[in-house]
């Protein structure tokens, strides 16, 4: 293992938390890494990692170093990409929910990985949040306001909002109004994974946004388990139209409020600003802002 080698599993080591994972993402045996990081010691002088068995961290040394070895590596792809092409190529990790996969990214992943061949993805689902640099997670796709959280940020589009009820629900509870006219109407809970807090409904109203908390019998934190007490009548719902289309088309859900539609929410992908945007992560964030500018949010 070369100089360059040993610095990219060193940056690795510092992001993942772990010898571990770090060896497993590059390829190597954990023995390989675990000598290679002490040969990295011993040539600088300096003690780069805190080791328990519980995590790995860098010493006050090892983050002056894994900040210059940032740069270098970044100088180095750039003299490198100077005098090759540039064709996305290794194994791209992305993260996004796995219903917005399934319905905007699956259908046109044949034109992605035909146009890359050299590249390999790896696609993790989740509404959680995910710890990019930590996780070795390149790219992630998130619905919502991005709070300030060092990452690169590149806007993909609005998802249009809906506020939904079953037929059933109509029938015993009557069709609302107005967001001013809600009594003797309930709503089921749904639990922020940001904030851990049950989400009021929103309503656009002129120019300002109305928060109407309603009650709630019932309370969760999965969408398609609220999806599914809506279709059974428990309560008014607020999703993305895109979730909900199929339900408003076979009549099993029914638009309410439509003259106050929630605001809609932002699309983004967000990638770490730490390191130069590598071939593999511009493709594909190139990829999905065509992807969604032609989608039907």
């Amino acid at each position: 293992m070369d100089r360059l080698d040993r610095m990219q599993l060193f940056i690795r080591i510092v992001e993942r938390r772990s010898f571990a994972a770090a060896a497993s993402d590059l390829g190597l045996a954990r023995s390989t890494a675990t000598e290679a990081i002490k040969q990295l010691e011993d040539n600088l002088g300096v003690r780069l990692l805190e080791r328990t068995t519980r995590y790995v961290a860098p010493t006050l040394d090892g983050a002056t170093f894994y900040r210059r070895c940032l740069a270098i590596l970044a100088e180095v792809d750039e003299a490198e990409n100077a005098f090759r092409d540039m064709q996305a190529r290794g194994l791209l990790r992305v993260d996004a929910h796995p219903l917005l996969t399934r319905t905007f990214l699956l259908p046109r992943l044949n034109e992605f990985l035909d146009s890359n061949p050299l590249l390999d993805l790896q696609i993790g689902q989740g509404d959680r949040l995910v710890d990019l640099v930590r996780e070795g997670v390149d790219c992630v796709i998130r619905a919502g306001e991005v709070a300030d959280s060092g990452l690169i940020m590149r806007r993909l589009g609005m998802i249009s909002e809906v506020t939904c009820a079953s037929p059933a629900y109509i029938e015993r509870h009557g069709t609302p109004r107005s967001p001013d006219a809600m009594e003797g109407h309930r709503a089921i809970g749904f639990i922020s994974s940001r904030t851990g807090q049950i989400m009021p409904l929103e309503f656009a109203v002129g120019s300002s946004v109305r928060y109407v908390a309603l009650p709630s019998r019932l309370t969760v934190n999965d969408s398609d388990t609220m999806t599914d007490l809506a279709r059974r009548g428990f309560g008014l719902i607020q999703a993305p139209r895109y979730r909900l289309q199929r339900d408003l088309d076979e009549g099993t859900l029914v638009e309410v409020l439509a003259r106050f539609p929630p605001p809609p929410t932002p699309l983004s992908a967000l990638y770490p600003q730490n390191r130069q945007l590598s071939p593999r992560v511009r493709v594909f964030i190139d990829w999905v802002v065509k992807l969604f500018s032609e989608a039907d949010l």
